[in-house]
């Protein structure tokens, strides 16, 4: 069963109480979260708080609206005022805060509008600008409001603003716009950890190794994850290992300078080499979730007829290759479906009407015969049923539901009822089979023979081998009601 974080509404459009109060608690958790990762000698070493902000109003643009940023922003004033002695400070240390969260929420949102969504609502090229820009501007803002607090100059506030920003929206924000519950489609083998296993042993060689380079030895690793895992899953892998190796460099467990002690410098190298680190496997995860949807795309135009969503002739071939019912059946029965004068509906009502019938009558086919066969559009008006049976007699007393279903359904065309009838040929086998294309297409020869005999006995009827020249059932009329 597929359970997803889209299947849970922590926000709804119509609970503005509830939205306002689920964003003053999350961003209240999240600055709290912030604090206390705060080292001594900077003013923030790794800060959630935005890129989950900027995540949750991306993800429900109905969010996005001034009173609900209001809100995040009253929270965070709140939080300073009981924690800290900052004053006006903190007015304008928090207004950067939100200068991230609105820029990010909103180009994020835009993407959605024009319906940029490759193939998640997260492009990483764009998130990478995104952030890009929001860290700037947010930089900018923090590092002013941020002079009187300490005593660091605007340039390197600025740079230990912009570098922290950019590292941790690009590690925070791709994992909130694809986060999704973990699902157990299939059974989870040894090897399905290796990834992660590879992706622990490289931070732990950054750590024995040490030097700048060492940073970079995730990589492939990531790169591994964003191959054999989805995107959420990646997404997430690249924002615990990218974090991790932020505090790890931080409290010097990971030495990139090894003569001379961390500073903010060093610390601005280290926080965009990770971001720029951090965007790599997002971008192959993309990338494969997109090869993997255009394979399914054009998969399923293959095997299925665009215009009727039932089988294709060569999708039914795939089909029966696969079809292990089929092979177990006491008896497989082949049908060949033709409706009765379609020309007439093409050349009175055109194409445009032809092709709706066309549809609803595939549709109602594959409503009767349901999961018991295969449904397939062999071309032009003509379509196959293949299904198990127990017996000939089965197999003819489904053929005769399939045509007194469409001899008795109205079908709409432009505030017009029309009805239509259907000539069907029977064959089936009762003889052992391993080759099932080889017997469907023996069948399908036969198949066509009985409908010959149909169309030649007056159609609207049904011909098969027990029935030699005649047909099984005729109907009253002979020719459709238009």
């Amino acid at each position: 069963m597929r359970s997803s974080f889209s299947s849970f509404k922590p926000f709804l459009p119509d609970y503005p109480l509830r939205n306002a109060a689920g964003i003053f608690l999350l961003t209240t958790l999240f600055y709290f979260v912030g604090a206390e990762l705060r080292l001594v000698e900077s003013l923030s070493l790794f800060w959630p708080l935005n890129g989950v902000m900027a995540g949750v109003f991306a993800r429900y643009a109905f969010l996005n609206r001034l009173r609900y940023y209001a809100v995040s922003y009253v929270a965070m004033l709140l939080y300073d005022a009981m924690t800290t002695t900052w004053g006006f400070a903190s007015v304008v240390i928090n207004l950067s805060n939100m200068v991230f969260i609105v820029t990010v929420a909103l180009l994020v949102t835009r993407d959605k509008r024009l319906k940029r969504k490759t193939p998640h609502p997260i492009n990483a090229l764009r998130i990478f600008n995104y952030c890009l820009i929001a860290a700037l501007l947010c930089a900018l803002v923090g590092a002013l409001g941020s002079v009187g607090i300490d005593s660091h100059t605007f340039w390197p506030l600025y740079a230990d603003w912009f570098s922290e920003q950019f590292s941790t929206g690009l590690l925070i924000v791709p994992c909130m716009l694809t986060a999704t519950l973990p699902r157990m489609d299939q059974a989870v083998r040894g090897d399905h950890f290796l990834p992660v296993v590879a992706l622990i042993v490289s931070v732990m060689a950054s750590v024995v190794i040490g030097g700048a380079g060492s940073l970079a030895f995730p990589l492939p690793a990531l790169i591994w994850c964003a191959v054999r895992y989805s995107l959420p899953a990646t997404c997430l892998l690249t924002f615990i290992t990218g974090g991790v190796e932020i505090i790890l460099v931080a409290n010097s467990i990971i030495n990139i300078a090894v003569e001379a002690p961390l500073s903010t410098p060093m610390m601005f190298s280290a926080r965009l080499g990770i971001a720029t680190m951090a965007i790599c496997p997002v971008m192959v995860s993309v990338s494969v979730a997109a090869i993997n949807s255009l394979i399914r795309q054009v998969s399923l135009r293959a095997d299925y007829d665009f215009l009727t969503r039932v089988y294709s002739r060569s999708g039914l071939y795939e089909a029966l290759r696969h079809e292990d019912s089929l092979r177990q059946a006491r008896t497989l029965t082949v049908m060949l479906l033709d409706i009765d004068y379609f020309k007439s509906i093409n050349d009175s009502y055109g194409h445009e009407c032809g092709d709706r019938m066309l549809a609803a009558f595939a549709g109602k086919i594959q409503a009767e015969v349901g999961n018991a066969g295969l449904v397939a559009r062999m071309g032009g008006e003509e379509f196959a049923v293949v299904t198990p049976t127990l017996n000939a007699r089965q197999a003819r007393e489904l053929a005769e539901r399939l045509r007194r279903a469409i001899e008795l359904y109205p079908f709409t065309w432009r505030q017009q009822t029309l009805f239509l009838t259907v000539s069907i040929g029977i064959s089936h086998t009762r003889s052992e089979f391993s080759h099932l294309t080889e017997v469907f297409n023996k069948l399908m020869a036969e198949a066509d023979d009985y409908l010959y005999r149909s169309k030649k006995a007056g159609r609207n009827r049904i011909s098969a081998p027990e029935t030699n020249e005649e047909s099984v059932r005729q109907s009253s009329q002979s020719s459709p009601t238009v």
